[in-house]
């Protein structure tokens, strides 16, 4: 299989690792949490105890994972065809395997629980690695990897400044599902089982998210001007304004949504904000490290 080739099936993995986050949040915004309160069937034995909406959205969720499972059973079956075979490709694939599997699993274990608010929160959490990696393994599919291949370092001070960044997101997203898990959205729905909430007040935890957001931002913006400052290539500082834009809107977002007392639709963008600058994050980091791209993939 050629590298070109390829890259399609990390594209459809990467894809795949964003629509677990979409349908998740969905699942836990629309109350369907405890839609099936059995696993892997929806309800004593039966694929759905009724085809009310709560039970049809949970079990489709499960449904959609499932299928995930076999995109990124393919892509790893894809990276050992690759010509020439990568094993830093073919052991992302496999993680993104177990990352999936461990979604699932996880998710088991939070119906069971009783959609505990701790591990709701972790289940996020792996989400969002999960988006991550498949945003690594896309990386590394367009460029050349392993010994022998040009890894430039552009500036030792922003892979640095990269690191660091990963800190201030890292506080970001850990603060985002404890405030998410203060908050009213537990998933589960009325009439019920209420599911518990983590102890902290919500305008509390609101704030220490909200100062970490806006530390965040301005810490992107001071990395755009020195950017600018150095002259660096037009495509670096793109980047960067890309992620300071994405940053700024889902600060936005965050701020509106706390005002008008958690709207789901609001909430769901704000969660998929929240993926897409971990992205953005991924990209920074990557972009530090200057390659060759791979053969058949280089541009005009």
């Amino acid at each position: 299989m050629k590298p070109t080739t390829f890259r399609w099936f990390a594209l459809a993995s990467f894809v795949a690792m964003l629509l677990i986050i979409v349908t998740g949040a969905a699942v836990r915004l629309t109350g369907s949490g405890l839609g099936c309160p059995d696993w892997p069937t929806c309800y004593k034995g039966q694929i759905s105890g009724s085809w009310s909406l709560h039970p049809a959205i949970e079990y489709a969720n499960r449904i959609v994972t499932i299928l995930l499972v076999g995109v990124t059973i393919v892509t790893a079956v894809a990276a050992r065809l690759r010509s020439p075979r990568r094993p830093d490709l073919v052991r992302i694939s496999l993680l993104l395997i177990l990352g999936v599997v461990l979604d699932a699993v996880l998710g088991a274990i939070v119906v069971y629980s009783k959609l505990n608010p701790w591990l709701v929160s972790t289940h996020l959490l792996l989400s969002i690695g999960m988006v991550v990696l498949g945003a690594v393994l896309y990386h590394r599919s367009k460029y050349q990897y392993g010994p022998g291949t040009r890894a430039d370092i552009r500036s030792p001070e922003m892979v640095r400044t990269a690191r660091l960044l990963w800190v201030l997101y890292a506080a970001v997203i850990v603060a985002g599902t404890i405030t998410t898990g203060s908050g009213p959205h537990a998933g589960s729905s009325q009439g019920q089982l209420r599911a518990r909430r983590l102890p902290f007040a919500l305008s509390h935890a609101t704030l220490v998210h909200g100062l970490l957001v806006t530390l965040f931002i301005a810490f992107v913006l001071a990395i755009y001007f020195q950017l600018r400052r150095q002259g660096a290539p037009l495509r670096a500082q793109h980047g960067v304004r890309r992620l300071l834009i994405i940053g700024s809107l889902q600060g936005l977002v965050g701020a509106v949504q706390y005002i008008t007392r958690l709207p789901v639709g609001l909430v769901e963008i704000h969660v998929i904000l929240a993926a897409s600058v971990a992205i953005g994050v991924t990209q920074f980091h990557l972009s530090q490290t200057g390659r060759d791209r791979e053969i058949g993939l280089e541009r005009s």
